[in-house]
C-alpha cells in the first residue's frame, strides 16, 4: 500500500476551492481538504510532501499530438527560430550530423523577402545529403534535389522550387518517416517524456499511414505495461477512410488494442491556410484565383461518418477551411439522411482544428452533435496584424478566427491540443491564448480553457468515468505540481465572464498568466511520478 501526503500548497478541486493538501492512496485521491486537518491526518504510514506553496492541478490532457513528429523534431533540426532564407540555410549548412537532415518549424510568413531558399541552395547548403525541411504547419516542405530525385518528385502543381505539398508531400513524408524502429521509439520516448516535463497526463495521437504509418501507431500500442505506466496515457485515432459498419468494425479491431478509440483524427478533408491548402470559400488575399485544396468530397465523407455511426465508432476530421467545413457538414447531412440524425449524434463525433467557422455552421455542428478540437496556439503564432492569416486571409477573415467564446456559448463543447509539433507544447501557453485571442467574441475565461485542456478532453473521448480530469474523492490520482507565482480567477473581459471573480464564491484559483507562466515540478499519472523535479522522495 502507498500513501502519500501533499500539503502546504494549493490544490485546484471543485470539492474545496480553498483545500492546501491531497492524500493519494494507491494512486487514487482519497482525501483533500485544509493544513489544519492534514496535520492531524498525518501519520507514520504515510510519505509526506511539502508542497512549499505549491499549486496542483489535474494533469493536461493534449487533445491533438502527433508523437513521432514532435520526437522528430526535438531530436532533429529546429528551425522555428529563423526569420530569413539565409538563416535558414545557415543551420542548415552549420548541421553537423550524417544521412537524412530532418528539420521542422520554418515559418517564411515571419521573414521579410517572404521567400524561401531555391533547390540549389538548399543543396549548396548540405553538400550530399538529403534534406527534408517541414514547414511550420507540417503540410508542405522544403526537400533537396537529392531526395527529389529519390522519390520522383516532378515539377507540377505540387512541387515547384525546393517546396512540395499537398498529396505529394505527403507521400515524401510517408517515405521520410519510415524509420527503422529504433529510431521511431527513440523519437516516440522523447515527444512522450517533452509531454510528462509539461503537466500532460494524457494524450491524443493523430495517426495516418501519411503522418508516421500503421508500424509506427502499433509499436506505440505494443509497448509493455510498465513502459505505459511510465508515460502519460496514449489514446489514439487511425486515419482511414470505411464505407460500411462492418469495415469500421474490422479495423478498429485490428489494432485490439482499446486505447484506439476512433477511425480518424487526420482524414484530411483540406490543408493548411499557411501552405495555401486550406479550402477557402473565397481566394487567398496573396495568391488571386487560389482557394486551396479539397482531399475529400462530400460523398466520401458522407460514407465515413455513416459506417461509423451505424458500428459506434467514432469519427473526425481535418478541417480548416470555410469552404472545407462546408464539404464536413454535407458529408454529415448525408450520413444523417442514411443513417437517421440520432446515430450521427450518438457517434459523439469531432472536427479537428475549424478554424474558419460562421454562425450558421456552428449551429449546424451543434446539431450533429460534434464536438471542436482547437488549437488555440495557432491564433497566438499567426493573427495580429502582418501575422500569417492577415497575408493570406487579408484583415476581415484574420480577425475573425478560432471562435473558442462562439463554439461555447453555441453549446459546442471545445477540447484543446497543440497539434505538436506545429505549436509548442505549453498549456498554460494555450490557456494564456485564449484569454487573449484575437477576436474579443472569442476569448473565454481561464477556467474554461483550463477546462477545456483538462476535463473536456476526456469527455470528448467517451471516458467512463465521471471524475476523470478532476481532483475529488475517488478519482485517479492524476495530477500537476507547478510553480506558480500568484493565482487568481481570470477573464478575458468582465463583460464575457461566465464564473463569479469574486473569492467568496469559491471559485477555484488558477495561475496569473501576465509574465512567466508555471513551470512543471511534478506530474503524476494513476500515482505514479512521470516527471520530477521538486528533489523530494
Amino acid at each position: 500500500m502507498s500513501l502519500e501526503l501533499y500539503r502546504n500548497g494549493s490544490i485546484y478541486s471543485p470539492a474545496d476551492p480553498f483545500a492546501t493538501a491531497m492524500l493519494v492512496e494507491n494512486g487514487t485521491v482519497a482525501w483533500i481538504g485544509t493544513e489544519a486537518a492534514a496535520g492531524a491526518l498525518l501519520d507514520s504510514r504515510m510519505t509526506e510532501i511539502d508542497l512549499q506553496g505549491a499549486l496542483v492541478t489535474p494533469a493536461f490532457v493534449d487533445s491533438h499530438v502527433h508523437l513521432a513528429s514532435l520526437g522528430a523534431k526535438l531530436n532533429g533540426l529546429d528551425l522555428s527560430g529563423v526569420r530569413s532564407a539565409d538563416e535558414l540555410l545557415a543551420a542548415v549548412a552549420a548541421d553537423e550530423g550524417t544521412g537524412l537532415l530532418l528539420g521542422a518549424g520554418w515559418d517564411e510568413s515571419g521573414f521579410a523577402s517572404g521567400t524561401v531558399p531555391g533547390p540549389e541552395e538548399l543543396q549548396r547548403a548540405v553538400g550530399d545529403r538529403e534534406v527534408y525541411l517541414a514547414r511550420a504547419d507540417v503540410h508542405s516542405a522544403l526537400v533537396s534535389p537529392k531526395l527529389a530525385d529519390r522519390l520522383g518528385l516532378v515539377e507540377g502543381p505540387e512541387y515547384s522550387g525546393a517546396l512540395v505539398r499537398g498529396r505529394a508531400h505527403e507521400r515524401v513524408r510517408a517515405a521520410v518517416f519510415a524509420f527503422e524502429e529504433a529510431t521511431s521509439a527513440r523519437n516516440r520516448n522523447s515527444a512522450l517524456a517533452h509531454l510528462a516535463s509539461t503537466g500532460h497526463g494524457a494524450v491524443v495521437e493523430m495517426a495516418a499511414e501519411h503522418v508516421s504509418g500503421r508500424a509506427d501507431l502499433e509499436a506505440l500500442l505494443g509497448r509493455s505495461d510498465q513502459e505505459k505506466a511510465a508515460t502519460p496515457e496514449v489514446f489514439a485515432y487511425w486515419a482511414e477512410l470505411v464505407d460500411s459498419e462492418q469495415q469500421a468494425r474490422d479495423l478498429l479491431a485490428s489494432f485490439d488494442s482499446t486505447a484506439v478509440v476512433g477511425l480518424g483524427g487526420d482524414l484530411n478533408i483540406d490543408g493548411s491556410i499557411g501552405s495555401r491548402t486550406a479550402l477557402l470559400r473565397a481566394d487567398y488575399a496573396d495568391a488571386p484565383g487560389d482557394r486551396g485544396t479539397a482531399y475529400l468530397d462530400a460523398q466520401r465523407i458522407g460514407a465515413h461518418i455513416a459506417a461509423c455511426s451505424l458500428a459506434g465508432i467514432q469519427t473526425s476530421f481535418h478541417v480548416i477551411g470555410d469552404a472545407g467545413l462546408d464539404l464536413a457538414l454535407e458529408g454529415f447531412d448525408r450520413a444523417a439522411e442514411k443513417v437517421g440524425l440520432a446515430k450521427v449524434q450518438a457517434g459523439r463525433h469531432r472536427l479537428e482544428h475549424v478554424e474558419m467557422v460562421d454562425d450558421a455552421a456552428r449551429e449546424r455542428m451543434l446539431g450533429f452533435a460534434l464536438t471542436a478540437s482547437m488549437q488555440p496556439g495557432f491564433d497566438a503564432a499567426w493573427s495580429g496584424t502582418g501575422g500569417m492569416y492577415e497575408q493570406r486571409l487579408g484583415a476581415t477573415r484574420a480577425d475573425a478566427m478560432n471562435g473558442i467564446g462562439q463554439f461555447l456559448s453555441t453549446g459546442v463543447p471545445v477540447v484543446i491540443g497543440s497539434d505538436a509539433p506545429v505549436t509548442p507544447v505549453s498549456p498554460w501557453s494555450a490557456v494564456k491564448a485564449c484569454l487573449e485571442l484575437r477576436d474579443p467574441a472569442a476569448r473565454i475565461s481561464a477556467r474554461a480553457a483550463f477546462m477545456a485542456h483538462t476535463r473536456s478532453g476526456f469527455r470528448a473521448l467517451g471516458s467512463p468515468s465521471p471524475f476523470a480530469g478532476q481532483l475529488v474523492n475517488g478519482a485517479e490520482a492524476t495530477f500537476a505540481i507547478w510553480d506558480a507565482a500568484e493565482l487568481s480567477v481570470q477573464t478575458p473581459d468582465l463583460r464575457v465572464s461566465s464564473w463569479s471573480t469574486d473569492a467568496r464564491a469559491g471559485t477555484p484559483m488558477l495561475p496569473v498568466l501576465e509574465d512567466e507562466l508555471p513551470q512543471c515540478l511534478r506530474t503524476v499519472r494513476a500515482g505514479t511520478v512521470l516527471f520530477d523535479d521538486m528533489g523530494q522522495a
